[in-house]
């Protein structure tokens, strides 16, 4: 870790490091800074990403450090604590007391999923409480699944996952369904139980079920935890960056347009910071599409500084060709 990089990469997750990899293949000196609490580190596999199937999250990221050093490309663990505009450029401070400057940031330090207040249910994590069908739906298809419905999402969670088994069931907890709501949960054969979720129930290491507020217990076998997603992004508070309110209704995320260029100027994003629902692959894309842009938004920068250079000197040559001539004159007599 030097002082100084055109490009620093906060976060070290997919999106990240193929931003870096990005930059690091168009030569650019680039820093990832991760601070090893990846969003699915309790996962067994990465799943819905071409070639990639079914691999560990641990070696998946294992191999993306790989490729980013194998092209010069510079990474260390820490937590960003503040990022702040330096003149040009920005300095990024991190919990030890290190600093780093850079030309541009690239932030994909992703979300924080907040889960509904039940007993048991973050324990099980990962494991067989799970959020997203696209993620683990094969996994635990044709099981007796139960879904939290807490936030606005719920019902489109439940119809999504009737796709991998016919047993589901909505616990309504802290949702109101409306009369069309319910009518098609009903038309898709899918139960619906209101009341709150008090905890889960558990027994040899498996979830066995739920019980409710009431007292009553409900056979499951996996639950489904809509969650609460926030970007992780209080640092950026410094430039005057802070999360806004996802249009969804399901958390908070940092706008950007398409390319990932943020409102603040040499700050880009990429990953789940930004797209709560983006899995691995459509992150690592992103990332790369970031750290394509800043790569070409720094020759741009460059080019206009060259331009600039070269005319000052075509100038002075110029207005010395002429000051030689007028001495040659004089010389002559002319």
């Amino acid at each position: 870790m030097t002082d100084n990089y055109d490009v620093v990469v906060i976060g070290g997750g997919a999106a990240g490091l193929n931003g870096a990899l990005m930059l690091a293949r168009a030569r650019r000196s680039v820093l990832v800074i991760d601070a090893g609490a990846p969003r699915n580190a309790p996962a067994d596999g990465v799943h819905g990403l071409l070639a990639r199937e079914g691999m560990s999250p641990i070696e998946l990221l294992t191999r993306g450090r790989e490729e980013v050093t194998s092209y010069g490309g510079e990474l260390t663990t820490g937590e960003v604590v503040s990022a702040e505009r330096t003149g040009d450029e920005f300095t990024v401070t991190l919990s030890d007391g290190r600093t780093v400057r850079a030309r541009r940031l690239l932030v994909t330090t992703g979300l924080v999923d907040e889960l509904p207040e039940v007993a048991g249910l973050r324990e099980r994590w990962g494991r067989d409480v799970v959020h997203c069908p696209y993620c683990h739906g094969w996994e635990v298809r044709d099981r007796a699944i139960g879904i939290i419905g807490s936030g606005p999402m719920a019902v489109h969670g439940a119809l999504l996952w009737r796709q991998w088994t016919s047993d589901v069931t909505l616990f309504t907890h802290t949702v109101t369904l409306t009369p069309e709501q319910s009518e098609q949960l009903a038309a898709r054969g899918i139960r619906m139980i209101p009341g709150l979720v008090e905890s889960v129930e558990t027994a040899d290491d498996r979830i066995v079920g739920v019980r409710l507020a009431d007292g009553t217990r409900v056979a499951r076998a996996v639950l489904v935890a809509p969650t609460r997603m926030v970007a992780r992004a209080a640092f950026l508070a410094p430039l005057g960056l802070r999360p806004a309110e996802h249009p969804s209704g399901a958390g908070e995320y940092l706008p950007a347009d398409p390319m990932g260029r943020t409102e603040v100027p040499g700050v880009w994003v990429a990953g789940n910071v930004t797209d709560l629902s983006a899995q691995v692959g459509a992150a690592a894309a992103a990332g790369a599409m970031a750290g394509a842009q800043i790569n070409f938004e720094l020759v741009t920068e460059e080019t206009e500084r060259a331009v600039a250079a070269h005319r000052e000197l075509f100038s002075a040559a110029v207005e010395a060709e002429v000051t030689e001539q007028v001495l040659g004159d004089r010389a002559h007599g002319i």
